[in-house]
């Protein structure tokens, strides 16, 4: 069986957003993705006050002069 969940790391656990229909103790095999976050880690610190759509757009650019680089 394969099932894919989001989870949390926290305190050195990881905590999966539901349940997982698993029994208790059953021994599974963890692959660890991590997402890709659109918005840099620094958001809320800049005091950002534009709008989703336009913060999209620097997104969307900003990728156009990596891919061209």
């Amino acid at each position: 069986m394969s099932i894919v969940v989001e989870a949390t790391y926290e305190n050195g656990v990881l905590k999966p957003a539901e349940p997982l229909p698993l029994a208790e103790h059953e021994k599974v095999r963890v692959t660890v993705e991590s997402q890709p976050d659109r918005v840099p880690q620094a958001y809320g610190i800049i005091g950002w006050r534009g709008t989703h759509e336009e913060l999209e757009q620097i997104l969307v650019e900003a990728e156009e002069i990596e891919d061209f680089s």
